[in-house]
């Protein structure tokens, strides 16, 4: 019987397929980012088959299919090499069911570093919890078969984001299945803590009776903070009015329209403290948030107030939370989340008596843990058959033109999104930001998804635990109640430049510096490329020339010599070392804008010189 042999090429530089056969013979082309998976020495795409008047059309994985031209309803689905699938630590049922129906699932758990370095080579996919670290070196021993890492909960801290990108390699996480679980936790230690119920557990069972000493407090009437009031915090909110609390919130850009319909007051981040009997702590670990609750904010709160966290242990510094307890300062704690997990068995945070602990539970329900795996598994199977995911938290693909040409203004684009958020006030919320591009490219010449995204990265990054890139961008932001909008301006300018300038504009908001707020009343922050490096030309109506590397201090001043020289020997003094500084002015002789970068973050005192210059009128200082 004569036969017709199917193969599925996959050409590395045209990203494209084709399956060939005799006469039966049909092309398709896929993106060059879909997702492929090896087999043996050969590389395949997710292809799947069907028959059809004779004709093989490829859909999306396939080896070397072989059937007879006579009876084309042969089985073809035996033949077909299913991808192989590492789960290393323990998933849900359900989840399981998911990738069963798809590829070859392989549960090995507690494995070594060794050992997963050792088996990855054979895996296209791996899925993790917290416990598994992805390194470097397991991506290089995968040897480009492994495409996509599947972390099944929110956090990626232990995922090395940039070694799966360089090895392109997809990473996608399961963000939301455990929100109800981790806001029940929350006001479960909530009501714990303030009823002493651990304490009083723990007495009786050593055979005591203490009615009198484990009184409690009632949370009726009593004022919750909220600090971060994403998904979470959310949840936590709407269950804390339930019993009858005062709940306040504080969130750098939570939208307050979003806060109102549940009936909470978004405010500043010292009011939120300083008024709170009760801070349940939702805030993702970012550089800004990181030991946030340190010796210096603790002396700004009431006293006796109480603290619950099933965020992030590092928002807290563990030492000055000891020192807060035992000076009464903080009454009782609540902690799901530490530093180090497991913390050391001799941690005396741990052993305080006033405060109630458990071993990182917020996820940990039946419930969640399904919706977790459920959600982490059609993740990594909508990734291997090359469908764009909302959860995926590294950059995708981008053809090597495409990266030689935008790569200088991706950079610009990030910081000036970092740079005007850092201008903005807390308490109202970012929910408009325009960017406006200069361009002597007709808009078909000029793809701005990636600069948008990048602008995204930049705004959203620094205060949240989302993860931008192209895939994402427009996703988040949305969830986010963000709309961001596009303008672009024709000038006479070089054409091989594929953009003059970007401007950032974040409308409705307050800012922590007034001269960055234009004449329309937006925060205004523009950049350009000069011989290919980043520059920020413009703070609201005042033109600079600053290169954006390293940190930057932004000073309103009146427009006098020697103001230079006197900023410049505060700095020299604390051996803060300057490299660059630019002025820019409106009107001769009136006021002007002082841009200093610095190679240093200056401390407290340093900049509290700069501020007491009389002729500075206003000052901030700016991370990049």
């Amino acid at each position: 019987m004569a036969s017709v042999s199917a193969k599925i090429i996959l050409s590395s530089a045209a990203g494209a397929a084709a399956a060939t056969g005799g006469e039966n013979t049909t092309t398709t082309t896929r993106s060059s980012f879909l997702p492929v998976f090896r087999s043996g020495a050969a590389t395949y795409p997710l292809l799947k088959l069907s028959h059809r008047r004779r004709v093989l059309q490829i859909t999306s994985v396939l080896k070397t299919v072989e059937y007879p031209a006579a009876n084309p309803k042969v089985d073809l689905v035996r033949k077909i090499q299913k991808p192989t699938i590492l789960v290393s630590e323990k998933l849900g049922e359900a989840g399981l069911e998911v990738l069963r129906e798809f590829g070859e699932v392989e549960c090995c758990y507690d494995l070594s570093p060794e050992d997963l370095c050792s088996k990855i080579s054979l895996c296209d996919a791996l899925i993790v919890r917290s416990g598994t670290k992805v390194t470097r070196e397991v991506f290089e021993a995968a040897k480009g078969r492994l495409k996509v890492v599947g972390r099944a909960g929110v956090g990626i801290d232990n995922v090395d984001l940039q070694a799966a990108t360089e090895f392109g390699c997809l990473v996608v996480n399961a963000p939301t299945a455990n929100t109800i679980a981790a806001a029940e936790h929350g006001i479960a230690l909530l009501a714990a803590m303030a009823r002493n119920v651990a304490q009083a557990d723990a007495s009786m069972k050593a055979g005591k009776w203490q009615r009198n000493k484990y009184v409690g407090v009632s949370l009726v009437g009593k004022t919750l903070a909220v600090m971060g009031f994403g998904k979470v915090g959310s949840e936590v909110a709407r269950r804390a009015k339930g019993l009858g609390m005062h709940v306040i919130a504080h969130d750098p850009y939570a939208p307050a329209d979003r806060a109102r319909a549940i009936g909470v007051d978004l405010v500043s981040f010292d009011q939120a403290i300083s008024t709170a009997d009760f801070i349940s702590l939702h805030m993702p670990l970012t550089p800004t948030t990181k030991k946030v609750f340190n010796d210096e904010n603790f002396a700004k709160v009431k006293k006796g107030v109480r603290i619950i966290n099933v965020a992030r242990g590092g928002v807290i510094d563990e030492d000055a939370l000891v020192r807060a307890l035992d000076s009464g300062t903080v009454a009782q704690a609540a902690l799901d989340v530490f530093t180090e997990e497991p913390p050391p068995k001799d941690s005396k945070l741990v052993q305080h008596e006033n405060v109630t602990v458990t071993p990182h539970l917020g996820a940990s329900t039946k419930e969640a843990q399904e919706g977790v795996a459920i959600e982490i598994a059609e993740a990594v199977v909508g990734a291997l058959r090359g469908e764009l995911s909302a959860t995926a938290v590294n950059a995708p693909m981008v053809p090597p033109e495409v990266i030689s040409e935008l790569s200088p203004y991706v950079v610009l684009a990030e910081k000036l999104g970092r740079l005007a958020v850092q201008l903005v006030a807390g308490g109202s919320g970012i929910k408009s930001v325009k960017v406006v591009y200069k361009t002597a490219r007709d808009p078909d010449d000029l793809d701005t998804r990636l600069l948008r995204a990048m602008i995204t990265k930049g705004i959203i990054e620094p205060i949240s635990d989302s993860f931008i890139n192209l895939v994402n961008a427009d996703f988040t932001a949305k969830q986010k109640g963000i709309r961001i909008s596009e303008e672009r301006i024709t000038v006479d300018a070089a054409p091989e430049n594929p953009v003059e300038s970007i401007q950032v504009q974040i409308s409705n908001v307050d800012s922590k510096f007034a001269s960055a707020v234009s004449e329309n009343e937006y925060i205004s922050m523009e950049g350009k490329v000069k011989d290919g490096i980043p520059r920020l030309t413009c703070v609201g109506s005042f033109s600079v020339d600053v290169s954006l590397e390293g940190n930057l201090i932004l000073c309103r001043q009146v427009d006098q010599p020697g103001m230079i020289g006197r900023v410049g020997n505060i700095l020299g003094d604390r051996n803060v070392n300057v490299s660059f500084m630019s002025v820019g002015r409106t009107v001769k002789r009136t006021r002007a804008i002082m841009a200093i970068g610095v190679d240093e973050e200056p401390d407290k005192e340093t900049l509290k010189k700069i501020g007491e210059v009389p002729a500075i009128e206003e000052f901030v200082f700016l991370k990049l």
